[in-house]
């Protein structure tokens, strides 16, 4: 049974590599629109989504750790030298 944070993490590990990749992109069409005045507006667009995409990566990050904590902590249950059986 895969606990709560698994599935978060799950969900917001390929969110926040997507969202880094849009704001590469964003970056790219910036750097492009730099002969007009719209390229700075696109650069701080960009720099929002590669934030907001980091932002998510780190917490799934932390997702995942506590994800296999509670993984090691269940196998430690089951298998404790303390039992007889």
């Amino acid at each position: 049974m895969p606990d709560k944070h698994y599935q978060k993490w799950l969900l917001q590990m390929p969110v926040g590599f997507l969202l880094v990749g849009a704001g590469i992109i964003v970056i790219m069409y910036s750097a492009n629109k730099r002969a007009s005045d719209e390229w700075l507006i696109w650069g701080l667009i960009s720099a929002m989504i590669i934030m907001a995409g980091l932002g998510i990566l780190g917490n799934a990050y932390i997702h995942k750790i506590k994800s296999d904590l509670i993984k090691k902590q269940r196998t430690r249950e089951h298998h404790s030298p303390f039992e007889e059986g």
